[in-house]
């Protein structure tokens, strides 16, 4: 994977992670204020390696370190538009 990938990845673990803590707010009573959260992907190693080594250029002294595992990360879905049509008006 490309680097622009593993940004991409990362973006899209937070945006899902945001809305799961939305609708679960107990996860977000188990992380420390002011922590580094760190995404890893079981079925990715290759991304966990560079999660992990991107946080820890990151963190600040004495900052508090979670790591969030998740199994995957499922495929987008399509689209929740239903039978969209294109109407241009001149």
């Amino acid at each position: 994977m490309k680097e622009s990938d593993f940004w991409e990845l990362q973006r899209s673990i937070g945006f899902e992670f945001s809305k799961y803590v939305l609708s679960h707010p107990e996860i977000d009573e188990q992380i420390p204020d002011n922590a580094l959260v760190v995404f890893n992907l079981e079925e990715n190693p290759e991304f966990n390696e560079w999660a992990i080594r991107i946080a820890n250029s990151r963190r600040e002294p004495n900052q508090p370190v979670v790591i969030l595992k998740a199994q995957k990360l499922l495929p987008p879905f399509e689209s929740r538009l239903v039978n969209p049509r294109v109407e241009v008006s001149v």
